[in-house]
């Protein structure tokens, strides 16, 4: 999307599934995904963010291993889940994780795909030109950084042209 900020991501790649990693979702964080998802489709997810996020910022949660990378899914936090309206020529069904910082190594670098990485405080990031759904996954990281109450994780789509936020799979 020109001209907009939006996090790193992309789709899953077959090779998401023989991937190797270093830890794996934790099993709380896979409840979140509900009974439709299976176990090799939760973890390919997971593996997809890490992968993209690496390769769109330098940015890596894991190891370099031989041939590649080897993600480690432990820290992982499934927050948020969005589909496009189904009128919209580009359609996506995005799934959305967070980690701490403190858990990611590198230096951020762009290979191109996105321009001005940089880290954003969250007052500073919602000034800056966002679609929608980035707002709505901004507010709920800052949201449980800030220790708010656990609310699920919210599922972001549209009914007749309108954005609706439903919180689906509460944490237990």
């Amino acid at each position: 999307m020109p001209d907009v900020f939006v996090f790193p991501g992309g789709r899953v790649d077959p090779e998401d599934a023989r991937l190797g990693v270093g830890a794996e979702l934790p099993p709380r964080e896979r409840r979140l995904f509900g009974t439709g998802v299976s176990a090799q489709r939760i973890r390919m997810l997971g593996v997809a963010a890490v992968r993209e996020t690496f390769e769109e910022t330098g940015l890596l949660l894991g190891q370099h291993a031989e041939g590649g990378i080897r993600p480690d899914l432990g820290s992982l936090e499934y927050i948020a889940r969005a589909i496009t309206p189904t009128a919209s020529l580009i359609r996506y069904h995005a799934r959305f994780f967070m980690v701490r910082d403190s858990a990611m190594a590198g230096k951020i670098r762009s290979n191109g795909e996105l321009l001005d990485l940089e880290w954003f405080q969250f007052g500073r990031a919602r000034d800056l030109p966002l679609i929608d759904v980035t707002r709505l996954v901004l507010d709920e990281a800052a949201h449980r950084l800030a220790g708010g109450r656990d609310r699920g994780v919210p599922l972001i789509c549209y009914r007749r042209g309108a954005l609706l936020r439903r919180y689906e799979f509460e944490r237990n």
